[in-house]
């Protein structure tokens, strides 16, 4: 695991160009090597795109998985280039609304989606604005370590709070922080509710209304995008939505879904569709994803 960190900070010390056509690279090689991921992102397109041509459908896809490719190199980029390397490549919009809510002492709920750009562009907002985030131990102590400080290092004060521990969460939303967190995966049965996410039945997480409420915090949705010719990043600060929650959980997860497929129309190509976001169904509808090929593990002699 050392030795493939240090090889990947080592190639991020390319220029910029260089390390996107790098990212190219390695995303053809998942396209060729992935047949699973493949196929999910296939489904997923498919499903979400039914009126969308084969061809159209087999550009994106291949444009995702050069995305993904990209994003290997985004993430170290996030974790280790001097600050200010960084910094130059990002644009920001809608900054004040974070800082309004800040100068009022509200929490606030930085609603997020997987777009494979996400690593990077939660290092760039919080070159600017404080953002506690939320996060999964890895199994590898030593990714873990590099993984935990490359995204705690980008301000002081900046807290990475594990999934699972939600009363730290909603002390941090309470005290007026922010924090990052992205609705917009299949999380499975439990806390969930079905609504449509381009026209099919998901199961959608209703956390992000539950935080809110609790934490009495404001809900900013943020995307960014990756633009064309090495350009940099534009990240947005939407204003936050209005009447939120509602009370009613299945309104406020379809509003949610609604406002994730507007985000996804305006860059498809840059969205996680490798996740099984179909995975969960209402009881008797089967998956529509194939079985998972699982290895066999080799008897000791």
């Amino acid at each position: 695991m050392w030795l493939g960190l240090g090889s990947l900070w080592l190639l991020i010390q390319l220029p910029y160009p260089t390390i996107l056509a790098l990212g190219r690279g390695v995303g053809w090689i998942m396209y060729q090597s992935m047949a699973e991921r493949r196929m999910i992102a296939r489904t997923n397109l498919a499903l979400c795109f039914p009126g969308w041509t084969e061809d159209r459908r087999d550009q994106i896809l291949r444009e995702n998985f050069a995305s993904n490719g990209i994003a290997l190199f985004e993430m170290a980029m996030a974790w280790w280039w001097p600050r200010q390397r960084l910094a130059r490549l990002a644009r920001i919009e809608g900054l004040e609304h974070l800082q309004k809510a800040s100068a009022q002492g509200r929490g606030v709920v930085l609603m997020s989606m997987h777009f494979t750009t996400l690593e990077i562009g939660a290092a760039l907002l919080g070159q600017r604005a404080t953002i506690d985030g939320m996060y999964r131990e890895h199994a590898n102590a030593a990714f873990d370590f590099v993984q935990r400080r490359g995204r705690e290092r980008h301000n002081a004060d900046a807290v990475a709070i594990e999934r699972e521990d939600v009363r730290s969460m909603l002390k941090s939303m309470r005290s007026g922080r922010a924090i990052w967190y992205a609705p917009d995966q299949d999380y499975g049965r439990k806390a969930s509710v079905f609504v449509p996410f381009f026209g099919v039945v998901a199961a959608t997480v209703t956390a992000t209304s539950t935080f809110a409420r609790l934490g009495k915090a404001l809900v900013i949705p943020f995307t960014q995008t990756r633009l064309p010719g090495a350009k940099g990043y534009q990240l947005t600060l939407h204003p936050p939505l209005e009447n939120f929650p509602s009370g009613d959980e299945k309104a406020d997860a379809l509003r949610i879904n609604q406002f994730v497929e507007q985000a996804i129309l305006a860059q498809p190509e840059q969205y996680m569709w490798v996740h099984r976001r179909f995975k969960t169904r209402p009881e008797g509808e089967p998956r529509p994803y194939p079985k998972r090929q699982r290895r066999r593990r080799r008897g000791r002699r």
